[in-house]
């Protein structure tokens, strides 16, 4: 007998708590208008700025030793990513208070640490400053690419589905990727490119679950032409259950792992990650779909015993 975590006779009424969760999803988006202007966000050396430090080492470092010596140096957020050859690190060094002459004094301090703990065969292949300007330009063009990504998904749900769907889509997207931010600012994650890709994952994410959804209730409209629109949202739901838990809890897994295992580098990548699963889930049943019903999706009263139609061809 096979295993599953959902029964197949699951009859969840999950559109009997929508108006709960809307003033929950309310209140989170509220939170993040007032934390992101009050708190602020811990901006990475992506979209503040900093020197760019590319060396070749005398043989592959332990990153995380490397990366805790250069931590003691006091010069803020450090980051360092192999790229290439073990031996080609790339080293960010946030952008010091104080013109040209601060940013060499930093690199002077990082040259004369790497040359204290791995000797002198160290080559410096490029050291550049990432100016103010070029960090604006890199957080509009990620925020560009989140708004376009939405834009198009709009576009691809509208054409696939109907015009409800799309609306319904778009504001779980909007809701998921809102309140991601509000995390980051909430607990003080750094924010940075890498932030930007998990947005954008969290947005795929959350659209192949509300697709799924969809596709399902497109189907029993068809199946179920005088069933209450709240009623066949919970069927829909129900029926494609067993498959959004079972891929949410094997993608929280491999998310675990990157959090225990995975260092500094990957954990605030991994807690948004976690944190956008858990809201994309969420947002689907409780955002996209309960929209249709407020959209008049079916265009007429729902009136009836809801029993299924002859099957069309």
């Amino acid at each position: 007998m096979a295993f599953r975590l959902i029964p197949d006779d699951t009859r969840i009424q999950f559109q009997k708590y929508q108006y709960v969760a809307y003033a929950a999803s309310l209140l989170l988006i509220i939170l993040t208008c007032i934390l992101v202007p009050v708190r602020g966000m811990e901006l990475g050396i992506d979209f503040q700025g900093g020197t760019i430090i590319e060396v070749r080492m005398p043989a592959a470092p332990d990153l995380a030793a490397m990366r805790a010596n250069l931590g003691g140096l006091d010069l803020g957020e450090i980051a360092l990513q192999e790229f290439g050859a073990p031996t080609d690190i790339l080293i960010r060094v946030q952008r010091q208070a104080g013109g040209e002459e601060a940013q060499l004094a930093a690199v002077n301090q990082v040259k004369a640490a790497l040359e204290q703990e791995f000797g002198t065969g160290i080559s410096y292949r490029r050291v550049e400053f990432v100016g103010p300007k070029v960090s604006s330009d890199l957080f509009w063009a990620g925020t560009q690419a989140v708004i376009w990504s939405i834009v198009t998904i709009l576009i691809y749900i509208w054409f696939r589905f109907e015009w409800q769907y799309g609306i319904g889509c778009v504001f779980a997207l909007v809701h998921d990727a809102v309140t991601t931010v509000g995390l980051y600012s909430l607990f003080g994650l750094e924010f940075n490119l890498t932030s930007i890709a998990a947005i954008l994952t969290i947005v795929g994410y959350s659209l192949n679950d509300t697709v799924v959804i969809f596709d399902r209730v497109r189907e029993n409209l068809r199946r179920y032409k005088s069933m209450p629109m709240p009623e066949l949202i919970d069927r829909s739901i129900n029926e494609t259950l067993a498959r959004t838990v079972m891929t949410t809890t094997t993608t929280v897994l491999a998310l675990l792992a990157l959090l225990i295992f995975g260092g500094p580098v990957l954990r605030d990548f991994s807690i948004a990650m976690l944190w956008g699963i858990a809201v994309g889930t969420y947002s689907t049943i409780y955002v996209a779909t309960p929209i249709l019903v407020h959209l008049n999706l079916r265009g007429r009263p729902q009136e009836g015993p809801s029993k299924p139609s002859p099957a069309t061809p």
